[in-house]
């Protein structure tokens, strides 16, 4: 038995930190559900086939596409967006490298990338340039190029292994 399209079912989850729930379409993509229901507009939605990353999200931790996730299937779990970064609107260390760097014009793509280069930080904390080349592969800009996001996500990188090293040798 299949319940009526028009059917909404409550989604709980934790955005960006903060208890969030509202009701969902069976079939409302996570993507749509982040952005009409919650007000997380940070959230873009391109392609809607997963290809572009526009619409990458963390969901437990992990990078993933919103626009491939239904919104149901998030229920109960963790969702990080973009607007998770700043504090207090100061922008993050990879936020302001992206600045820095002129990674970004339209910002359309940004968000997404942004938070595929937050887990993929986490991940791999050292990356080489192949690396991050690798991983910005699923990601689709069309005014920027690439060169800048990578020189943003390697300083980063540096800047937080010298970080933890200073931290290591105050300890």
């Amino acid at each position: 038995m299949h319940a009526p399209a028009d059917q909404r079912f409550p989604v709980k989850v934790e955005l960006n930190g903060r208890q969030r729930e509202a009701p969902a379409e069976p079939r409302m993509q996570l993507c749509d559900f982040l952005r009409h229901e919650l007000g997380a507009t940070g959230v873009h939605v391109g392609c809607e086939h997963g290809v572009c990353g526009a619409c990458t999200v963390l969901v437990d931790g992990v990078a993933s596409r919103s626009c491939l996730m239904l919104a149901v299937q998030a229920h109960d779990r963790r969702v990080d967006t973009v607007e998770s970064l700043a504090r207090d609107d100061i922008m993050n260390d990879l936020q302001q490298a992206f600045s820095r760097h002129h990674a970004l014009q339209c910002g359309f793509c940004t968000a997404g990338i942004l938070m595929s280069c937050v887990e993929f930080l986490e991940r791999m904390p050292n990356p080489d340039e192949t690396q991050v080349r690798d991983m910005l592969s699923g990601h689709l800009c069309r005014c920027t190029g690439y060169t800048g996001m990578v020189q943003a996500v390697l300083e980063v990188s540096r800047q937080r292994q010298e970080n933890t090293v200073e931290n290591d040798n105050h300890v």
